[in-house]
């Protein structure tokens, strides 16, 4: 038996940003292409948008809102499993909260110029088999995203597997073709390899597990070294010393995949909704894994940051609200770290970490939540010149309120288009969003505004 989380993990998706550049994105190559793929994996309809595919939890729909010349657009749509040509029954989980659409996984799967997604329900029963889970596919076109044609990916029904727990997308094995990394939550991770078509093919299959107990929880995407292929962290509880701990296990992506180690980073309380982001914060050429660890001191919160290298992740270091810099002090059950995004805030070339603080006290009141900019630089993520932004700041929208929980969802992205990284914030995954705009040397509350697009789609 597998224990529900609610992960919410940026991944970072074919967009034009360089290694160099910051953010380390799934570049998507055009060597064996019959026709070019979608310039932007979140580009549904292929008018050279990017489009907002948003999760939401246990009520097994997503909604998806198309971009336009200045940001969201007005045209929305909202799938779930009774979305016609989507396989499965809305709702049929066996007394599990139906879970499909809580992972979303853009790319242009079958490179036709249009992206498509992967949706994940670990409680979707199979064959009879309760909470065996599903993946399923569904393809692009000049209309935008549908249920027509939706293929599910090919494994044998196994009742609690969970199968799609948690998927990413990316370049696994360095050959030029998405590939889409699947864990169950249970053990394993499977990765397909690109070939993916409507009739149901992919590529080859493989099967990765960890040589000690590791329950997945998460996982995450990106380059961490500088090959080119794509490299997955796998986040979940680990069992060391008589105590359950939180564990991430780095999988090196390459044309054989090599499990890496398994390490440590809070050794007395697991996280069953760990959050996470590769980005190369000091620009040394690798990508580093920022991982939120919001159980640590009291539930106080942390971020865990890894220096990727050569052969993957090496040296690690902690930041808190008790970092030099950092705005507010960090105090018991203010969960910083829940949830994380990455992005070059402040045109310096570095990207920063937007760390969400959903339980911070704000004005005296309790809950009420905020979000830190935190700057990349030559030395990585530290505290200097943050950034601090809750309801109370001047120009964001509305007031603070006790348990609203702002912050609870972040997003960095060039929201309205301007050429500027902005931060989306969200308090849950129903409500309108705050947009805290980008100036091009800072994020700013002036001319904050709300949009209706929850801050929970893939980065």
């Amino acid at each position: 038996m597998f224990t529900r989380s609610t992960v919410r993990l940026a991944l970072a998706t074919a967009t034009a940003a360089s290694l160099t550049g910051g953010l380390l994105t799934l570049s998507v190559s055009t060597a064996n292409a019959v026709t070019t793929p979608a310039k932007y994996a979140d580009d549904f309809n292929g008018d050279g948008y990017r489009d907002f595919a948003a999760t939401s939890i246990g009520g097994g729909q997503f909604v998806v809102t198309y971009g336009t010349a200045t940001g969201p657009g007005t045209v929305t749509k909202t799938f779930s499993q009774s979305t016609s040509g989507v396989p499965g029954t809305a709702g049929d989980t066996d007394g599990y909260g139906d879970a499909f659409g809580e992972d979303l996984a853009p790319a242009d799967f079958n490179r036709d110029g249009y992206a498509d997604l992967a949706v994940a329900d670990f409680t979707e029963k199979v064959d009879g088999k309760v909470s065996s889970g599903a993946v399923t596919i569904l393809w692009g076109s000049s209309s935008g995203l549908s249920g027509t044609s939706a293929v599910r990916l090919k494994i044998t029904a196994s009742s609690h597997r969970g199968f799609g727990k948690e998927i990413e997308a990316g370049d696994f094995n360095g050959d030029g073709k998405i590939d889409l990394a699947v864990s169950d939550a249970i053990e394993a991770v499977r990765i397909y390899r690109g070939g993916f078509s409507k009739s149901g093919t992919t590529g080859s299959v493989t099967k990765h597990v960890p040589n000690q107990l590791l329950e997945p929880a998460g996982m995450v995407a990106g380059k961490v070294t500088k090959d080119a292929a794509t490299d997955l962290f796998l986040l979940g509880q680990g069992y060391h010393n008589d105590k359950m701990t939180q564990d991430a296990w780095f999988i090196r992506g390459g044309s054989t995949i090599q499990p890496g180690k398994i390490t440590v980073y809070n050794s007395s309380s697991p996280d069953y909704s760990p959050t996470g982001v590769v980005a190369d914060f000091d620009k040394d050429g690798y990508g580093d894994l920022a991982v939120g660890d919001r159980m640590y001191n009291g539930k106080a919160g942390s971020v865990v940051v890894w220096r990727g290298g050569s052969t993957g992740p090496g040296t690690k270091y902690r930041l808190s609200q008790a970092t030099s810099g950092v705005a507010t002090a960090a105090s018991p059950r203010e969960y910083f770290g829940s949830t994380l995004s990455a992005g070059d805030t402040n045109g310096d070339g570095y990207p920063d970490l937007a760390v969400g603080v959903p339980y911070e006290m704000v004005s005296s009141l309790d809950d009420a939540g905020g979000v830190h900019v935190l700057r990349g630089g030559s030395s990585g993520v530290t505290g200097a010149n943050s950034q601090w932004f809750t309801r109370a700041t001047a120009g964001v929208p509305g007031s603070p309120s006790q348990w609203e929980h702002f912050g609870e969802l972040v997003r960095v992205r060039d929201i309205d288009r301007d050429g500027d990284k902005d931060v989306l914030v969200s308090a849950d995954y129903y409500s309108p969003s705050v947009l805290l705009p980008g100036t091009g040397v800072s994020i700013t509350g002036t001319g904050a505004k709300e949009v209706n697009v929850v801050a929970a789609f893939p980065q």
